[in-house]
């Protein structure tokens, strides 16, 4: 068998496209089609038929699809010169998906922990807008970081940590003068963050239960927005507990427990199984986990 029939077959099963496949190889999809119909000639299966617009893949092509992978791995392992995985020698970029908040807490120690290791190893992050879409199956993206959803069902995702929601406000707001009760607490003019415009949540629920309402006056698509404008107005809004303690303090803004019965937030990552073995990939996993669980603090603080 020729070892460039498995690679594109691999990249088949992966894809589900001709077109995307060929972009993943780096050849033409008349190229990629021709050693389909080759594949399907060995294999005695049509591998992959129309749907639609797509493609999909047969059962013997799902039966297929790990092995595949696994033997290509193997391969390379078979031919990749020395035994070991070295970080110093790596070369590579990875890309993470996240929100701001998230970025702004970890990327100083995840920076120092692997260019401690691997100085030529280099990090793009993506913004949250991504979200749910193919980059974690077509490559484009390495890991998902953050409040995981909406993701294909191949994905592997690993649980980080669970974080409770806390307000957050000028340190001479109003608010802190008394208790912090529900009331007034939904008294307050609000600052919402979403990408998307959205103004009502689980805030808003919890409120409705009480038979209040609160008035989101402003809505930003990022925390760290929010955190500027909380700063200059009498605006309250929400960040993750215990999170950049450090530029809290810097902005001059306080957190507090919301008064009210919110799920904390269940922040994971998540990567495409092709990715799963590959031990450049696992070692990075590994930093990207240990900095959400171990964050920079921000300027003017010594740690959480």
């Amino acid at each position: 068998m020729d070892l460039n029939l498995l690679r594109v077959l691999d990249a088949l099963l992966q894809e589900n496209s001709v077109t995307r496949a060929a972009e993943h190889l780096g050849t033409s999809p008349a190229a990629v089609s021709r050693t389909l119909a080759r594949l399907r000639r060995a294999v005695g299966d049509p591998l992959l038929v129309r749907a639609g617009q797509g493609m999909v893949p047969t059962p013997r092509a799902l039966e297929l699809r790990e092995e595949v992978s696994a033997l290509l791995r193997d391969c390379d392992n078979v031919l990749r010169p020395g035994a070991g995985f070295d970080p110093a020698h790596l070369r590579r970029t990875f890309t993470v998906q996240t929100s701001d908040l998230l970025l702004a807490g970890l990327t100083g120690t995840l920076t120092e922990r692997i260019h401690a290791e691997a100085p030529h190893v280099d990090v793009v992050f993506l913004s949250e807008a991504l979200e749910g879409g193919p980059g974690l199956r077509q490559g484009s993206v390495d890991v998902e970081l953050g409040v995981l959803g909406h993701l294909d069902p191949e994905i592997r995702t690993r649980h980080l940590a669970r974080m409770p929601l806390v307000g957050i406000a000028r340190s001479g707001h109003p608010l802190f003068e008394g208790r912090i009760d529900a009331r007034r607490f939904a008294a307050a003019g609000h600052i919402g963050i979403s990408r998307l415009g959205k103004r009502l949540g689980p805030i808003d629920s919890a409120l409705a239960e009480l038979g209040l309402r609160r008035r989101v006056a402003v809505v930003v698509p990022s925390h760290t927005g929010a955190m500027v404008l909380a700063r200059d107005t009498d605006l309250v809004s929400l960040t993750l507990a215990g999170w950049l303690p450090g530029t809290v303090a810097a902005l001059g803004l306080r957190t507090f427990p919301i008064p009210l019965d919110l799920e904390p937030l269940d922040l994971g990552m998540a990567w495409h199984p092709r990715n799963a073995a590959d031990p450049g990939h696992r070692w990075f996993r590994e930093h990207l986990a240990a900095s959400v669980l171990a964050p920079s603090s921000g300027p003017g603080s010594d740690g959480p």
